[in-house]
């Protein structure tokens, strides 16, 4: 077992987004992907880490199955947030940022609430603290479980936890059966 911080590239570790475990049957991966900020200003630099983020989990389930989690600043699909006609080129929510976590799926991973719930609607892990967003539940659901394809078998239940308070995000569930 070991642990490991970073994707082993200078320009994208110095922000400390990544925080990598070892356990005798799987990685875990936890990260906070970079938001591509107002106006797009980090929308170039966001493409570079999703492109070098994808190869370092690519990399890593050559080796054994891999468990990610973490705020990935992406609502992939409209279901995922209440707006998104209202928020089509808003950071989290652009063609660009949806097409690269596309491709992360493409890449042998599983989004596993959508896995299991695919037509939940209101599921959402964030909310802006302005405008009662989450009173309203008009929120985002940024917060994922992914697991190597391999692990698809393994999930018994992934859940967004939105009763439990304490910032504007909300935890995640994932129950695997490692025996």
């Amino acid at each position: 077992m070991g642990m490991a911080f970073g994707i082993g590239q200078e320009a994208h570790d110095k922000e400390g987004r990544v925080i990598t475990l070892e356990y005798p049957g799987f990685f875990m991966v936890t990260c906070y992907t970079p938001n591509s900020q107002d106006g797009l200003a980090r929308l170039d630099y966001r493409m570079e880490w999703d492109d070098a983020f994808r190869k370092y989990l690519v990399d890593l389930k050559a080796k054994k199955p891999v468990v990610v989690c973490g705020d990935l600043n992406v609502a992939h699909q409209e279901i995922d947030l209440k707006n998104p006609k209202q928020n089509r080129q808003n950071a989290g929510f652009t063609d660009e940022e949806r097409a690269q976590f596309g491709r992360l799926l493409e890449a042998g991973f599983a989004d596993t609430f959508r896995r299991l719930y695919p037509d939940a609607t209101e599921a959402y892990s964030w909310w802006s603290y302005r405008f009662q967003a989450r009173q309203r539940n008009a929120g985002w659901r940024i917060d994922y479980f992914l697991v190597s394809e391999d692990l698809i078998p393994q999930v018994k239940d992934s859940r967004i936890l939105a009763e439990i308070m304490g910032s504007d995000h909300c935890p995640v569930l994932l129950e695997l059966d490692t025996k």
